[in-house]
């Protein structure tokens, strides 16, 4: 039995999901675009959830290779992370950009003054009142805070008196959803052929005027064993659903007052439909259902064998995992691994409404096709979301990357 708090709930979840499905005061619905980033190309795509299709409309070039995105709780601005380098490659050129989103077209222009970091970018996000931008670094594990000034441009750095505990090879930084903490993810480097390797854990911190001060780090025993990559808030409930990438599993963790984060899963389930694949997996990212009765997690596979002399896929599953949540627990339970027609589902996003899913594979790469090989490209997959949460396939847009990766992608509802 549902007791009435829960219910009631549950009930601002729905509502909040409402809003969230774009229905304006007046009854026009708003307008929901994608955008995906190649290299330091930003596109931008119209959407016609219906028909569950996309256009690209338009390109923004930025100076280097994106990393990450996100908008403005206003959504009139839009801030993006960029780096010279990449996954293993330093660079010396880092920048956050602010851009401002025409609220007719989507199109995006500068606003302001980039801004420069201190090391590659790996994540960034926004506070819930749109104060602060928080973005995270994975080489060296560490942060940064940047005021948020009131027209939208990003400020200066906020100072941190703290000593501050930024763990190993950090992945993701989000604020929580009432803003009293941040918590930041840390993958560390633990998978079984990883060399060096070093613990993953979840860092959580409080949060005030920009300032953040250590409250836990949250692991199983010394995080040898523990690569987590990826979280997601529940829309009505105090629960947090985390990718651990290198043990392919999905945890779920209850919001906590005094330490931001439980510091024990209430529940560990398996992501792959086959746990015991030979072949290197590693979970990705997550994300709750608007309405909060689902999550869905991606599974990546990229490795490569000889065939006929050349590099080919080895195996494995790229895939999105689909789990129901039961309200009263909010325990997940698998229902679907449906296949991501793509390699390394490396981002994927919902439109508010979640009738439609678009997720994005990184790179192409030859795949065995009986005795011959073929190039499985990357590309843009777009889903249909059932009412019983499930997915399926109805069409794949072919991206050409050339030399680059599609290293981002995410959808905006605009102002």
């Amino acid at each position: 039995m549902m007791d009435r708090r829960r219910f009631a709930r549950l009930v601002a979840g729905s509502l909040a999901a409402g809003r969230l499905s774009g229905q304006r005061a007046n009854g026009a619905r708003a307008k929901t675009v994608l955008y995906s980033a190649v290299g330091g190309e930003l596109t931008l795509y119209s959407m016609d959830v219906d028909e569950a299709s996309l256009v690209k409309r338009n390109t923004v070039s930025l100076p280097a290779n994106i990393q990450y995105a996100w908008p403005h709780p206003s959504r009139q601005y839009f801030y993006v992370v960029s780096s010279g380098g990449g996954p293993g490659v330093a660079s010396n050129e880092n920048f956050a950009h602010a851009f401002r989103i025409d609220s007719a077209t989507a199109a995006l222009t500068p606003h302001g003054q980039p801004q420069n970091l201190p090391s590659r970018p790996i994540h960034t996000s926004v506070d819930m009142k749109g104060e602060y931008l928080l973005t995270a670094y994975n080489d060296p594990s560490s942060l940064t805070v940047h005021h948020i000034n009131r027209d939208g441009t990003l400020g200066d750095r906020v100072n941190q008196p703290n000593k501050l505990d930024t763990g190993k090879y950090a992945h993701q930084i989000r604020a929580t959803p009432d803003n009293e903490f941040v918590i930041m993810v840390t993958r560390g480097n633990n998978a079984p052929d990883d060399n060096p390797v070093n613990p993953g854990s979840i860092k959580t911190y409080r949060f005030k005027s920009g300032v953040l001060t250590n409250l836990a780090a949250i692991q199983p025993g010394d995080g040898m064993h523990f690569g987590p990559r990826h979280l997601d808030f529940h829309p009505a409930e105090p629960w947090v659903y985390v990718s651990i990438e290198s043990q392919n599993k999905l945890y779920v963790y209850k919001r906590d007052p005094a330490s931001g984060l439980s510091r024990e899963p209430v529940f560990i389930k398996e992501t792959l439909s086959d746990p015991k694949s030979p072949f290197r997996q590693g979970a990705g990212t997550v994300h709750v259902h608007p309405n909060g009765r689902f999550v869905y997690q991606a599974n990546r596979a990229s490795s490569t064998v000889d065939f006929q002399g050349k590099k080919v896929f080895a195996g494995g599953e790229n895939s999105i995992a689909v789990f129901s949540i039961n309200p009263n627990t909010g325990e997940p339970t698998l229902i679907q691994n449906i296949e991501g027609h793509g390699i390394q589902l490396r981002t994927f996003a919902m439109d508010p409404s979640a009738r439609m899913m678009v997720a994005a594979s990184i790179q192409p790469l030859p795949v065995r096709e009986g005795g011959s090989i073929k190039m499985l490209s990357a590309g843009l997959t777009v889903f249909r979301i059932g009412n019983d949460g499930k997915l399926a396939f109805i069409r794949k847009y072919d991206v050409d990357v050339g030399s680059k990766t599609q290293f981002w992608s995410g959808m905006v509802r605009l102002a």
